[in-house]
């Protein structure tokens, strides 16, 4: 099979969390959830990861995780995202101290990678069957679609707060549309602006899981250089890697696919939720679904 390449998007603070999620303990052995997604990732073919971090962690990031992960026989490269790497001609406001978004971030990467490659949250974790299908999909991809593992919203839902999610509209297989809810409880009760809406648990939902060809890096240079002209002096503005996928659906340049999961996803959104996401990867590897111990 051909080259295809995992990114770790690890350069956020975890506001909600209270601290660095990246790379806080959670298997048997003090592995944190990005270790799962590199093996899951190595296990279906992948042969390189990219790791995006804030210079202000490299140390402590290399040194608790990155040794670990390099120990598992697979490439590793990082890329920096700041809030100061714009395009020419921008300069970043000196109040502005929040990174500009998933999709700055995947542009962060343009020139590091150069093949198929898969995006993900540092903090989630995602399955073994996503990411088999996610990167069968890109070596069996002769149109050059873009692809997406979608999960059922009821397998993403914690009962210690609401979460965000890009509800997505599926047809014949491909994403139609994608639409950020932000407050979504236990039960699927959304709320947005325009009052509560009422989500069925088996909504297909996004969990920032998608699949690339390297083309990308050019509509999300284009993309970012029209979110700057009009949000430049923004201090909380997020340039998000979704909204670029959905506008290039719409304006009918690409076709993305979706790759549709019933596995469980698990995450630590709020300090409560670190308990039962730590029972639950216990078990995978007491079933050795894992060889962590």
């Amino acid at each position: 099979m051909g080259k295809a390449t995992l990114v770790v998007m690890a350069a956020g603070m975890g506001s909600r969390f209270g601290g660095l999620k990246q790379i806080e303990p959670i298997g048997p052995g003090g592995e944190a959830l990005l270790d799962f997604s590199v093996f899951d990732a190595k296990r279906a073919g992948f042969d390189k990861v990219v790791f995006i971090i804030k210079k202000q962690i490299e140390q402590d990031f290399k040194s608790i995780v990155g040794s670990r992960i390099e120990k598992q026989g697979i490439d590793v490269e990082y890329v920096f995202q700041e809030t100061n790497m714009l395009p020419e001609g921008y300069t970043c406001p000196e109040t502005r101290q929040k990174p500009w978004g998933t999709g700055h971030a995947i542009l962060c990467c343009k020139g590091v990678v150069n093949e198929p490659f898969v995006v993900v949250n540092a903090d989630d974790y995602y399955g073994v069957s996503a990411y088999q299908s996610i990167y069968d999909y890109l070596m069996n991809n002769p149109e050059n679609n873009y692809c997406m593992v979608g999960y059922r919203l009821g397998n993403t839902v914690t009962e210690n707060g609401t979460v965000s999610r890009g509800v997505c509209q599926v047809e014949d297989g491909f994403l139609k549309t994608i639409t950020e809810h932000t407050k979504i409880a236990p039960d699927g009760l959304s709320a947005t602006p325009n009052g509560d809406v009422q989500l069925s648990l088996d909504t297909v939902v996004s969990m920032n899981m998608w699949g690339f060809t390297p083309d990308i890096f050019d509509h999300l240079q284009e993309g970012f250089e029209a979110f700057l002209a009009e949000n430049i002096n923004s201090e909380k503005g997020e340039y998000l890697l979704p909204f670029l996928v959905d506008d290039l659906i719409k304006a009918g340049k690409k076709n993305v696919a979706a790759l549709t999961t019933e596995d469980k996803w698990y995450g630590v959104t709020y300090k409560e939720d670190k308990e039962p996401v730590v029972k639950a990867i216990k078990a995978l590897c007491d079933a050795n679904v894992y060889p962590f111990k």
